[in-house]
């Protein structure tokens, strides 16, 4: 008999050692274009609540490019955000700040869209939702990136979790010179806080990290090394801290509005995949649902994906795409 509690011990040790399996959903690009979405939104969320997660990422873009940036805009936007149970973290997208600059947004100032946005859903060190997640803000434990209140990461059983201001709109890198000079000081924040994560979580022995924000980095064209590309440096940075860490990356965004799991990142010498890093693009826009994302520090490769669907969201899509 002591020979069996000895092994239903040492089973439980093991357990706590390694830690259990958890859920959290991601999600982002929506709701856009019209009170129609807006319900179909509101399921979505209703689903995600039914589904009980430890908490959901929403990866930018709160509306579409082409609504208002309005202050009526973002208490909508915080509205939605309080409909949800468990805890959210909130990636800033180019829709809510970037390209506000546009006609059909409202001719606004982005730069002071992008202030407004950091008072209203940054304020504090807590996350959104009805229960909210204690955050580390960079603002809190970097003296010279005050301003980034929006950057932020928390740790999950053994994963470290880091959201990033990087947005659409090749992250504001352009325009005119009062963008470029927000994207030097944003961009030097970013690269700052990707180096401190990656040692963080290599000091602590993580078991990996997942990265959170708006644009996509890695499509098409928009990987490259063009000095002109607005994503370069951060590329480079995941790429080169990544393949010394060795441990399961995830990154994960939105912006192009399909789902999509692939490997994107290359060593230095350009030759080899980086197979510890996996990204994940999220649907949106027309598709307004979800992914589930389990994380299991007990497998080799941890971290496994479910869409979350709601029925009746991909009954109305395929509606409207008929008539």
């Amino acid at each position: 008999m002591k020979f069996i509690h000895a092994i239903v011990l040492n089973l439980l040790l093991m357990g706590l050692a390694h830690g259990e399996s958890f859920r959290f959903v991601a999600l982002g690009d929506m709701p856009y274009n019209n009170a129609n979405d807006e319900y179909r939104y509101l399921n979505l969320i209703q689903a995600i609540n039914q589904s009980h997660p430890k908490f959901s990422l929403f990866v930018g873009d709160t509306k579409s490019s082409e609504t208002p940036c309005s202050d009526a805009a973002t208490e909508k936007i915080a509205s939605f955000f309080k409909r949800y149970e468990a805890p959210v973290i909130y990636s800033i997208g180019d829709n809510e700040w970037t390209d506000c600059y546009r006609p059909l947004s409202g001719s606004y100032d982005p730069i002071e869209r992008l202030a407004s946005i950091r008072k209203k859903f940054f304020s504090s060190n807590q996350s959104l939702g009805k229960n909210t997640l204690t955050l580390i803000r960079q603002a809190d434990v970097m003296s010279d990136f005050k301003l980034y209140v929006e950057n932020s990461y928390w740790i999950q059983d053994q994963f470290l979790f880091v959201s990033l201001n990087i947005p659409g709109s090749n992250n504001d890198f352009e325009r005119n010179i009062l963008a470029v000079k927000e994207y030097f000081k944003r961009n030097e924040a970013n690269l700052a806080w990707i180096n401190y994560t990656f040692q963080l979580a290599t000091e602590k022995k993580l078991a990996g990290i997942i990265f959170a924000f708006q644009a996509d980095m890695f499509t098409g064209q928009i990987q490259s090394d063009d000095l002109a590309n607005g994503y370069r440096d951060t590329v480079l940075s995941l790429s080169s801290h990544a393949e010394k860490f060795s441990n399961a990356v995830l990154l994960i965004h939105g912006d192009t509005h399909r789902l999509r799991i692939d490997q994107p990142l290359k060593t230095s010498d350009q030759k080899y995949v980086l197979e510890n890093v996996i990204r994940v693009e999220l649907m949106g826009e027309e598709e307004i649902q979800a992914l589930e994302i389990t994380v299991d520090a007990r497998q080799n490769s941890p971290f496994s994906f479910r869409p979350l669907i709601v029925k009746r969201n991909s009954e109305f899509s395929n509606s409207a795409r008929s008539k």
